[in-house]
């Protein structure tokens, strides 16, 4: 078959998904753009080179943007696209191969070309180093360049737009109770992310009856939808969340295929990086209660004065936040106004203009005269100050940006929608730790193609079965430095990150840093000495624990209470851990719906630390990896801090928002997350006292960013001559490192002889986009998370330490304290041996395989 009929098929095959066609590729343009030549199909070819190519720096863009500069410069003619025409579609692919075409036209002899460039670039943002070459047109005398610098500087890219009305008349489309990043953006479709049609037509699908069918029915009444909860966006980064509800609820981007922005969202509780990336990609969210909506109401919603209406009464009360988001949402999100806002005050500086006063600026916080949190001093770093405070809007250095599989297809797209071809930020890395045990056709593809996308922009990119992204990049950190990543997990154990979705990540990794208004701190402080049997991951679950005791932390949903939600969780009282240690306890602010986590440590650990990591690196150079300049700047920085290390220390009077302090002599026996709520926390005791949960154990999985070898020998040595365990096991090391050490050591013979099922490095279970769990399982797991459905449909999953999961592996059940210990004395006198961590530098001759 020939092109037509193929597309055709293609697009009747989408169609009976509920779904668009699929954007060009680089092949079928050129096939679209033959047609356009030869005067065949016109009109039909036509709208395909207008709308279903992707813009920025895609494959399809670059041949459009040469067919159009062809016919721009009009060096070619074709009747269907006079050369006015071709600059105003150049016009439409906001950066990247579009630019230096719309610049050339600038000086072309057909007054019409000239017309259309400067209203095409007075609408174009993503115009990087080439603003320099309109600036120097504009010195030249080139009139058409000065008024674009005029456009610019005038902000006609944002005025323009229409603004945020005053009134806004909605359709409540309501889901009661948590809407978590996994109903929204179901783990087990996360080979269709960045098909973001394909992808949203699962919103929904596991926690109520036809959402799609009832979205659109809502749609007839003839107003926009909203969406509306309780509690909504728990849990990961997801961008895909964020996709899928602008997809059924938002509007088209003209000239962007398969994309919307848009979109209103009420939440009782919005949670905070969910709320983020709302903001960067265009839609208005709103924390208001939402006790009185329902789905089918109709709301009128009147931002400005920060009221809701029903029936012509106020039935909420709310404020804007942050004061800029009227701004965001008229210049199409967060992003896009940060980027045309500097190059709106480039062009007046270059036109010798006074900065602009055209935008709202961010409310800044007083300066209390108090001290500077840990936390706060690794951002002022980051921003060439002594500290921030919290409320204040900055825009830190991204030291560190990381990419993970199940996001990094959406974050190659926001890249070259971006019109990026190379990163501004220190280190990006890019794994494939959630798709490698059990590859489908679409992420055998992405192998194969992303990791030059990544390392061509000076990314490093790992390979399938290196293993987690986090107990990677953690080794590619460097002291009180900020960074962000697409994976909510991205939680430094030295330094501090900001976890973003993919959008902002791309924009981190292309600009070198990130949109943050500084959050509050909440301080845990530990004190007194560790009992014996109880471990760091008993530490991280009393942490809701003791919250819950002080009424700062409630388990109901409806009107929750979340001390840490939004806000910094501060780390003290533990300064001896090793870095590996310390990330089970930041990594775990991510379930506390934090915005970030800092852990005080002692130098000698980071020390040790950063020496195992720079042979790491090393051997990463001679094994391969790429991009092998950006890794060697890495090993040069981590040397320097050696030369002189020195780590930041909040101050006395620093002030937090809470402080919890938790008497480590009074934790005497494990403590866990029930099902199916990470703050759901109890003891052995309790949960046996509590006919209601399970104590029954069907199978058990030991992996996650939440375990480092020192899990595994524990987990081997609780196991060690007890044979087969009644339980399914699975066992899934982090790393291909911590998996050979264990091989090694002989810890894989005690695995099988206990039954267990050994996976590749990665995620495995914890996500539940690969292998799954039984139907109906109860399950004790050491991962991060234990929503509904996520490691198996309607599984039970308790979340708890290597130590507890052993126990539970050879009982079946859920055991008492004194059972629990009196298992676990195998670990006894055998500590230090059993935490051990991989120190590189101590192994000679250290090579990775």
């Amino acid at each position: 078959m020939g092109f037509r009929e193929d597309y055709k098929a293609h697009v009747e095959e989408r169609a009976a998904l509920g779904v668009p066609p699929l954007p060009l590729t680089a092949e079928q343009t050129v096939e679209v753009i033959e047609f356009i030549k030869t005067g065949e199909y016109v009109e039909e070819m036509l709208d395909l080179l207008e709308n279903r190519v992707s813009p920025g720096v895609d494959d399809a863009a670059y041949v459009k943007a040469a067919f159009l500069n062809e016919l721009a410069s009009e060096e070619h003619h074709v009747e269907a696209i006079p050369p006015e025409k071709a600059v105003q579609m150049l016009g439409m692919m906001l950066g990247g191969y579009n630019v230096k075409p719309l610049i050339d036209a600038l000086t072309s002899k057909n007054v019409k070309v000239v017309a259309a460039a400067i209203e095409a670039l007075s609408s174009t943002l993503l115009v990087y180093d080439a603003f320099n070459d309109v600036e120097e047109l504009h010195k030249k005398g080139v009139t058409a360049a000065t008024h674009v610098l005029n456009a610019w500087a005038d902000a006609d890219w944002f005025t323009k737009k229409p603004e945020l009305p005053e009134k806004l008349t909605v359709t409540v489309f309501k889901v009661p109770g948590e809407t978590n990043t996994d109903d929204l953006s179901p783990a087990s479709e996360a080979f269709t992310r960045s098909d973001i049609p394909l992808h949203a037509n699962s919103m929904l699908a596991a926690k109520m009856e036809d959402p799609i069918g009832t979205i659109n029915r809502l749609k007839e009444l003839g107003h926009p939808v909203a969406y509306v909860g309780d509690v909504v966006g728990t849990g990961s980064s997801r961008k895909s969340g964020i996709n899928s509800v602008q997809w059924h609820m938002g509007e088209d981007i003209p000239g962007v295929p398969n994309k919307r922005t848009g979109g209103v969202i009420l939440g009782g509780t919005i949670a905070p990086i969910f709320f983020a990336t709302a903001e960067d990609s265009g839609a208005l969210p709103i924390e208001l209660d939402v006790s009185q909506m329902e789905t089918g109401d109709v709301i009128d919603i009147y931002p400005y004065k920060g009221e809701a209406h029903k029936d012509g009464k106020c039935i909420a009360t709310f404020k804007l936040k942050p004061n800029t988001i009227t701004d965001e949402v008229r210049a199409g999100g967060r992003i896009p106004l940060i980027i045309g806002r500097g190059l709106t005050n480039k062009a007046r500086s270059v036109l010798g203009k006074a900065p602009a006063d055209i935008f709202l600026t961010p409310d800044q916080p007083e300066d209390t005269g108090k001290g500077y949190t840990l936390a706060q001093k690794m951002v002022g770093k980051a921003c060439g100050m002594d500290g921030v405070r919290p409320g204040m809007y900055c825009e830190p250095e991204m030291s560190t940006v990381g990419s993970q599989d199940t996001t990094g297809p959406m974050t190659r797209d926001e890249i070259k929608e971006l019109a990026a071809l190379g990163f501004n930020a220190d280190l990006v890395l890019q794994t494939f730790c959630h798709t490698s045990a059990y590859p489908k056709p679409s992420d055998i593809k992405m192998f194969h193609t992303l990791p030059d996308f990544i390392a061509n922009r000076s990314g490093v990119a790992l390979r399938p079965g290196d293993g987690i992204i986090h107990s990677w990049l953690n080794r590619m950190v460097l002291p009180d430095t900020v960074g962000t990543g697409a994976d909510s997990h991205t939680r430094f154990p030295i330094g501090i990150s900001f976890p973003g979705g993919s959008g902002i990540v791309a924009f981190a990794a292309v600009t070198g840093s990130m949109p943050l208004t500084m959050p509050e701190s909440v301080l845990v402080k530990f004190k007194g000495k560790m009992q014996p049997g109880i471990t760091l991951r008993d530490l991280v679950n009393a942490i809701p624990h003791q919250a819950i005791k002080e009424g700062l932390l409630t388990v109901e949903k409806k009107g929750k209470k979340n001390i840490f939600a939004g806000r910094i969780l501060e780390i003290q009282g533990l300064p001896d851990l090793k870095a590996e240690q310390a990330f089970e306890l930041s990594d775990a602010s991510a379930e506390r719906s934090a915005a970030a986590c800092t852990v005080q440590l002692d130098k000698e650990p980071v020390i040790e630390y950063l020496k195992s990591n720079i042979a790491l690196l090393n051997s990463m150079i001679d094994a391969g990896y790429e991009d092998h300049r950006t890794l060697a700047r890495r090993i040069v920085k981590m040397e320097e801090w050696l030369e002189k290390p020195e780590l930041m220390k909040a101050d006395e009077d620093a002030e937090y928002a809470a402080v919890l302090e938790i008497d480590l002599d009074q934790i005497t026996e494990p403590i866990l997350a029930c099902p199916n709520d990470p703050d759901d926390v109890a003891t052995l005791s309790e949960i046996l006292a509590d006919p209601k949960r399970p104590h029954k154990i069907d199978e058990v999985f030991v992996g996650s960013c939440m375990t480092n070898i020192g899990h595994y020998r524990a987990l081997g040595e609780v196991l060690k001559g007890e044979g087969a365990v009644p339980t399914r096991l699975w066992v899934c090391p982090p790393t291909k490192m911590d998996e050979k050490q264990l091989l090694e050591d002989g810890y894989y013979a005690i695995f099988g002889a206990a039954g267990a099922r050994t996976e590749v490095p990665g995620c495995s279970l914890c996500m539940g986009n690969q292998a799954r769990v039984s139907d109906g399982a109860v399950v004790f797991s050491t991962s991060t998370r234990n929503f509904d459905n996520r490691l198996g449909k309607e599984a039970q999953v308790y979340l708890g330490s290597a130590e507890l999961a052993a126990v539970c592996s050879l009982l079946g059940k859920i055991p008492t304290k004194e059972e629990y210990l009196e298992l676990t004395k195998k670990i006894e006198g055998k500590e230090d041996d059993i935490y051990k961590y991989l120190n590189f530098n101590l192994i000679k001759d250290y090579k990775l395989n």
